[in-house]
């Protein structure tokens, strides 16, 4: 976990999010007592809970940005699952405790990945002397090598001649062939009338299959690919990757739940009804804490902090179960973006809309340039919009700048013009017909 303070976090959120202040300064006290809490003995750090958040407000205001870019800043463990995915077949829907096997599999891909970076240059050695091997098998043509003083000579020159030429590059487009190890499919659990055991028991047996051997044929670039992941995992003690990874996620997972709004009770259907109370009841051991069996081993909940978010334009936080209430003390709501919002969100974050789309445009040899009255123009018809139909906040901004660019995007391989200027005419000639016609921009916006 990176020890990084709250202002830094919230620094380093600014830098992608326009407003939205409360909630990142939320997000960032809680990311921090994470933190304080590994700096305790053991004792007094198991009896510290982490103070889960509830975020309130509109789609489209950040709610899910914010928690995902606090998790890829912190290097943690990551999840995003949607509250209501869980009522859709019959009372029940998914099984809560996925929520848990998921963040673990996202701490493993997390773990594996840092490893996989440590043992890079000894896995890039060792794919470098089967390419090797491989070369000079082909250029022997599966003859005995080295079986006599002159026969080594002239396997060690022939060897240093490849290994010059891979060091090169020039070798790259050679068609050579390859065994790779791999794990037999798991389908075959399906071939042994296992489809219908329980999830853990499959994860389980999947462990524990055989390992294959297969021949492919592929260009010497491609080899090196395949052979690279192959030795990486040679290198990497998988045991111990596992270990660390149940860790991570008990101590420094997050858990975004999304559209936590939709699974509270309402008056006009009591079947709804009865699978959105059921939800909150599976959900609240896994916020509360509990320990939940995975293929990695048991995992426990207790330190994970979830991250729950809903519009709450019906209902109101109030009407979750008091116990679900409880576990979220920590509430902030996100606000409505104005136009100025709009402003700084196509052309300041360092992942702007603006600046995706010059880049893009680039590739074609394109330069767009983005004025500032054409970005006030934007953005007042973005808001204008959001206004007069459904507000879906800065996505609303996609569909404006795909709709105004529509036509640059499809005659730029074959423009001309190599600088196209995007001000405040140039909007209102494609999108003010559109942003006065509520009908319009019902459907296209």
């Amino acid at each position: 976990m990176r020890d990084l303070t709250p202002r830094q976090i919230v620094e380093e959120l600014d830098r992608y999010i326009v407003g939205q202040a409360e909630a990142k300064r939320a997000v960032a006290i809680a990311v921090r007592n994470r933190w304080r809490r590994q700096q305790l003995s053991e004792d007094l750090r198991n009896e510290i809970s982490p103070k889960n958040i509830l975020m309130m407000g509109p789609t489209g205001v950040g709610k899910t940005e914010i928690a995902r870019r606090l998790a890829q800043l912190t290097d943690a463990p990551f999840l995003k699952v949607e509250a209501t995915k869980f009522t859709e077949v019959g009372y029940y829907g998914r099984d809560v405790e996925s929520i848990v096997r998921e963040l673990v599999d996202s701490a493993v891909a997390l773990i594996k990945g840092r490893e996989g970076k440590r043992v890079e240059k000894a896995a890039r050695e060792k794919v470098n002397e089967r390419l090797l091997n491989i070369l000079l098998r082909t250029e022997s043509d599966d003859t005995p090598l080295g079986s006599t003083e002159e026969e080594r000579e002239r396997t060690q020159r022939t060897r240093e001649k490849f290994a010059k030429m891979l060091d090169e590059g020039s070798l790259e487009n050679r068609m050579i062939e390859i065994s790779i190890s791999q794990k037999v499919s798991p389908m075959v659990l399906g071939n042994m009338g296992l489809e219908n055991v329980d999830q853990n028991l499959q994860e389980m047996m999947e462990k524990l299959l055989p390992r294959e051997t297969r021949q492919r044929t592929l260009p010497v670039s491609e080899a090196r690919k395949v052979l690279l992941e192959e030795e990486r995992d040679r290198l990497i003690n998988e045991d111990q990757v596992h270990e660390s990874a149940v860790s991570l996620a008990e101590n420094a997972g997050v858990v975004f739940l999304d559209e936590i709004d939709k699974i509270i009770p309402s008056d006009s259907n009591r079947n709804a009804d009865v699978s959105r109370q059921g939800v909150q009841r599976d959900l609240l051991p896994i916020v509360e804490g509990t320990t939940v069996q995975t293929k990695y081993g048991y995992v426990k909940t207790d330190h994970i902090l979830f991250i729950a978010a809903g519009a709450f334009h019906q209902t109101k936080p109030s009407e979750l179960m008091p116990e679900l209430q409880g576990r979220f003390p920590i509430r902030v709501e996100l606000t409505d973006l104005t136009t100025e919002d709009f402003i700084q969100i196509l052309a300041e974050p360092k992942n702007a809309l603006t600046k995706q789309y010059k880049a893009l445009f680039q590739t074609e040899e394109i330069e767009l340039q983005f004025t500032q009255d054409g970005i006030e123009a934007m953005a007042h018809i973005a808001f204008l919009v959001n206004q007069k139909t459904q507000n879906i906040g800065a996505r609303r901004l996609h569909t404006i700048l795909e709709r105004l660019l529509e036509e640059l995007n499809f005659e730029a391989p074959t423009m001309k013009t190599k600088e196209v200027k995007i001000d405040a005419e140039y909007v209102s000639e494609r999108l003010q017909e559109i942003a006065e016609d509520e009908d319009l921009s019902r459907y296209i916006l």
